[in-house]
């Protein structure tokens, strides 16, 4: 039976328990991102005819989300030990829905028919490890002030992209000329001592160790994701002067010598790029819910980044930024499905531009995440190659 369906037969039930407490499964369905702010704020209004209904709207907006809402919310009811203690009746509902099985990034026999591409539509991925995935994380700035929650985010992408079969390396706390430096030498790997010049650390089992043998090698797609403050059109390092984005990719353009020619190549860029605040806006679509030998020099690369031009990109000292934890999310739920990168990234924009911050209202306080490059000749679908150690 599908979550919708179960959660269709067992409405009157749910509602009935619910009922007596709404006020807790409404912040952990909050929490848990099912429902938006707007939603949560107009659920918990006062003019509500009495708590039934509250209920009514909230399960017909489970429903309304689609399967893979409901099934968040299905999980939620039978895990979350809060609710488990508050409805004990509600573990009388019963729907078991087996965790998608890692698969190997070269096969697609189990992909449903409508996602299996022809071998020349997509990007093979046969290399073990797949690729490389490099992080830079600046964290801790010349003048003494420090990107709390970046921490966070490097650790999260390092689990997720490890998770996906890439061998992962971070260097922290680069000046702009040693992040040049170092996305050069990644770009060719052809003197692997000099990496040895920006502190690289590997993710191995789930923690920060030393660069591990054998030396770092490029496989079948690259992954770097930069963390930093920045400016309209740049990334800031440490010593505070510029990077210019526009360059990154720039780096990594097809050569006769290159091992990444016509292999893809994903950039993911949280920064900051300019001083001003985003204003939401309310829209009524959102108020009820919220074959050639050669190839050109700049093809197969992807470049996101966590906010347009002019606008502040927002992070949480603790919980690390709404863009990259919106990233590792999107990446966790699309890839065991089989969906490609361009999708996954898509719903990253849709996540992010719904935030808003803890102290806005309508109007304050908003993101828009960019895609602001696609040179991909390919579809890009990345595969678990290992089981999440943790979620």
């Amino acid at each position: 039976m599908s979550a919708i369906a179960t959660v269709r037969s067992n409405k009157t039930t749910i509602l009935e328990v619910l009922s007596a407490d709404p006020t807790l499964i409404l912040t952990k369905v909050h929490e848990k991102e099912l429902i938006t702010d707007r939603e949560n704020r107009n659920l918990r209004s006062s003019n509500r005819v009495n708590v039934e209904e509250q209920m009514i709207e909230l399960m017909d907006k489970m429903i309304n989300k689609g399967e893979d809402t409901c099934q968040d919310f299905l999980n939620l009811l039978q895990t979350d030990k809060d609710i488990r203690s508050t409805y004990p009746k509600l573990q009388n509902i019963h729907h078991n829905k087996p965790l998608p099985k890692p698969v190997q990034a070269c096969s697609d026999y189990d992909a449903p028919s409508h996602k299996r591409l022809k071998q020349d539509e997509q990007y093979p991925l046969n290399s073990q490890p797949v690729g490389l995935c490099l992080i830079m994380n600046n964290e801790n700035f010349s003048d003494g002030s420090v990107r709390r929650g970046s921490s966070k985010d490097a650790c999260d992408l390092s689990e997720v992209f490890s998770w996906l079969g890439f061998r992962v390396l971070v260097c922290r706390d680069q000046t702009a000329d040693q992040m040049e430096r170092a996305l050069k030498c990644f770009a060719s790997l052809s003197s692997v001592s000099q990496l040895q010049e920006f502190g690289l650390k590997e993710w191995t089992n789930n923690g920060f160790t030393e660069l591990q043998h054998p030396p770092p090698e490029h496989g079948d797609a690259f992954i770097c994701c930069i963390l930093s403050h920045g400016k309209k059109g740049v990334i800031l390092g440490i010593d505070w002067k510029p990077l210019c984005i526009q360059q990154i990719p720039k780096t990594f353009k097809a050569t006769d010598q290159s091992a990444l020619t016509g292999k893809p190549k994903v950039f993911l860029i949280q920064a900051c790029q300019g001083p001003d605040i985003q204003k939401g806006v309310i829209s009524s679509d959102l108020e009820a819910d919220d074959s050639s030998l050669s190839i050109p020099v700049e093809a197969d690369c992807l470049v996101q980044i966590s906010t347009v031009e002019d606008y502040k990109s927002f992070r949480h000292v603790i919980d690390g930024s709404w863009f990259v934890q919106s990233v590792c999310k999107q990446l966790k739920e699309g890839c065991p499905r089989g969906d490609d990168i361009l999708t996954i990234l898509c719903r990253v924009n849709d996540e992010v531009s719904k935030k808003e911050g803890p102290s806005s209202q309508i109007g304050k306080e908003k993101q828009m995440s960019v895609i602001s490059r696609v040179t991909l000749r390919k579809t890009l679908v990345l595969s678990p190659h290992t089981q999440l150690t943790h979620q």
